[in-house]
């Protein structure tokens, strides 16, 4: 059972996924966080791993329905693992993106669609839904991916115009259909994202649902991969029998992270969760001086999937920490919608933060290429970042999971720029990437020619319920 981060209301399995944000504007939690032993998973397949991780979670189902979907879900990746792994002296670079849309947003989104088809079936629900999302870059066009051709859904997506790469861009537009539309919002992903939470509230009379980790079924999939990896570690001989790890996690919205936590909480042997944020490191000043605080500059940076100020998913950590307050978690967002800050102090030693500039992060984009020949992208070179600040701070000598969130050739203008290397567009930008570091061109990036439908955040209201009352018309 489920229940909100702003109250005690309890909810089935099935409507929390097909509610996707609480009635009273909260962020679904479980009633009891459930323990796993990694010990009963180390032969298990990711998908295995994964319906046993989600049943845990997810009671209301069965087993074996959850490992169908979830097997037909990840056969879209480009390599039977789901995910792999680059060892890098004592690090180890968790690679998330071989799914259809490379990032690792695809670790989800290819299963909550299906999740979602089984509560609608459960519940007897006829009625369309609408799944509104607002995306910073990858979570867009990998929800538009996961749900097109799922009969009785369908999705609308915001972005921030001019805040995401060409390729993120076209991967989305590229995925518009009868039951699909991309719109491109006059704002950045704050602007996008707060509009997605008051359409909720004051949309109650349409069929919504969300593809952002304020749904619990797009979160809870990615705690897989952290158990994952440490089975991993342990299997090849990297660690031994409940040696402690640690993840440095590139995040803006605070899932990716989130997750991590939930898998700690759930008895996984971490030391430390090390969160890295780009030039926007409204995160990295609440985990060290105990204020969150959006009030300051917005920066559209080299890694825009981190471009956020409001970190929705920090309110189910908030929850958490301040002991399951739930009156504590409500009166503090409401100092942040209010106010635009609040104060906090974290009470786990564990978590440390850090963040890069632009320039920073170009220069471990060419670090780690120049030290190991292993190209990476501007978030996981904030992740890589940060672990060395961690490791020179701390002098600390565990094994590091740094996540690797996406592929460089989603972000291949930003790449080249660490090596002085100038390319105008960017689908050429992907062709010389390709031949300056003898890497094959992922097949899927391949979309056609588009026209994007720009709206203002004032028009956006009246456009978007046309459009989501002509999908719930059909």
């Amino acid at each position: 059972m489920f229940h909100s981060t702003r109250g005690k209301e309890l909810v089935t399995s099935y409507e929390a996924i097909l509610n996707g944000i609480a009635k009273d504007g909260g962020l679904y939690v479980i009633d009891k966080m459930p323990k796993a032993d990694y010990h009963d998973y180390l032969n298990l397949s990711y998908p295995e791993l994964a319906s046993k991780i989600l049943n845990l979670f997810f009671t209301e189902f069965e087993y074996d329905e959850l490992l169908n979907e979830i097997s037909n879900a990840y056969k879209s990746f480009d390599i039977d693992s789901v995910v792999d792994y680059k060892k890098c002296d004592n690090a180890y670079f968790l690679e998330l993106f071989h799914g259809p849309t490379l990032a690792f947003k695809d670790l989800a989104l290819v299963v909550l669609p299906r999740l979602m088809k089984l509560s609608k079936e459960k519940m007897g629900v006829k009625r369309n839904i609408t799944i509104l999302t607002a995306t910073s870059g990858d979570t867009g066009g990998a929800a538009l991916n996961g749900f097109k051709n799922i009969p009785g859904i369908s999705i609308a997506v915001l972005y921030p115009n001019g805040g995401i790469s060409p390729v993120q861009e076209a991967q989305m537009n590229s995925f518009k259909g009868t039951n699909a539309s991309v719109f491109a919002i006059e704002g950045n992903f704050d602007d996008c994202q707060s509009f997605v939470k008051e359409y909720f509230q004051n949309h109650k009379e349409l069929s919504l649902s969300s593809a952002n980790s304020i749904n619990i079924a797009r979160l809870a999939p990615q705690i897989v991969y952290y158990f994952y990896s440490y089975i991993y570690l342990l299997n090849k001989g990297e660690i031994k029998d409940g040696e402690e790890i640690s993840f440095s996690v590139p995040t803006g919205n605070f899932g990716n992270i989130l997750a991590g936590y939930f898998a700690k909480s759930m008895g996984l042997p971490v030391k430390s969760l090390i969160c890295a944020s780009n030039k926007n490191d409204v995160l990295t000043e609440f985990f060290n001086k105990g204020v969150y605080n959006k009030n300051r500059p917005f920066f559209r940076t080299n890694s825009p999937s981190m471009d956020i100020l409001i970190s929705s998913n920090l309110e189910r950590f908030i929850y958490y920490a301040s002991g399951e307050d739930e009156a504590k978690t409500a009166k503090l967002m409401s100092e942040l919608k209010n106010n635009g800050k609040y104060d906090f102090k974290n009470p786990f030693d564990y978590f440390y933060a850090y963040s890069k500039n632009e320039d920073e992060t170009l220069e471990v984009i060419k670090y780690v290429y120049d030290n190991y020949k292993y190209l990476i992208d501007p978030h996981t070179s904030c992740s890589y970042g940060a672990y060395l600040d961690y490791k020179n701070n701390t002098k600390n000598n565990e094994k590091v999971v740094v996540v690797s969130t996406a592929s460089p050739f989603k972000f291949p203008q930003s790449v080249l720029a660490a090596f002085n290397i100038k390319a105008d567009e960017s689908f050429e930008s992907i062709n010389v990437l390709s031949k300056e570091f003898k890497l094959e061109i992922p097949k899927v990036l391949n979309y056609p020619k588009f026209e994007r439908d720009i709206v203002s955040l004032k028009d956006i209201d009246n456009k978007l319920t046309e459009v989501i009352k002509c999908y719930e018309s059909k």
